[in-house]
């Protein structure tokens, strides 16, 4: 399917009630970076589907978008798992490479687990750098959070605080800005929310 039509497929799958502005007119131009903007817009402004996320992730791979196809890729696994925002400080001289911000960095996580033997239960979870191509060393900024097991991270919610660890040295201190699961199955309430 060429591009034009895999984002013309994507904007039927929004609800009824979004327009989508000026898509047709993009298209005609040869805009498809644009119009992929834009429904990435509308993406993250409502809810979307699994299937939503993967037609605009084939169109961002069709114009060999690396970054778009990727972040595609993140919110339909945050549309089956759920959204885990933090603020996150690297500690001066523990890491000597950036954090590259498209979800390639896998670290262990201290978020109150405890192992049988009584010692911290650290969790996997993938990093997304919001707003920036990556965190510097010793940096400050906006992440996101991909659990390897998500029902593990659902005691969380804003205002908690997790570290991260390389190995079991402490490399970061984050604190939850944003927590939020899909129901559970026989569960009605999703997660925590940030307070607007």
């Amino acid at each position: 399917m060429d591009v034009p039509e895999l984002l013309r497929q994507a904007a039927r799958q929004v609800p009824a009630a979004v327009a989508v502005v000026d898509l047709d007119f993009y298209l005609a131009q040869g805009e498809w970076e644009t119009a992929l903007d834009v429904l990435l817009d509308v993406g993250d402004a409502y809810p979307a589907t699994t299937s939503f996320w993967r037609t605009l992730g084939d169109a961002a791979h069709g114009m060999r978008l690396d970054r778009s196809a990727a972040w595609c890729a993140w919110r339909r696994r945050e549309t089956l798992h759920g959204v885990i925002r933090a603020e996150l400080r690297l500690l001066p001289g523990a890491r000597r490479s950036p954090i590259p911000g498209a979800g390639r960095v896998r670290s262990l996580w201290n978020i109150g687990l405890v192992t049988p033997a009584g010692e911290p239960g650290l969790a996997v979870a993938l990093i997304w750098v919001e707003y920036a191509p990556d965190l510097p060393p010793d940096g400050r900024g906006s992440v996101r959070l991909a659990p390897l097991t998500a029902a593990s991270w659902r005691h969380l919610g804003p205002g908690d605080p997790i570290t991260m660890h390389e190995g079991r040295a402490v490399c970061g201190a984050a604190v939850i800005t944003e927590a939020v699961f899909p129901a559970a199955p026989g569960h009605r309430r999703a997660g925590r929310r940030a307070a607007p």
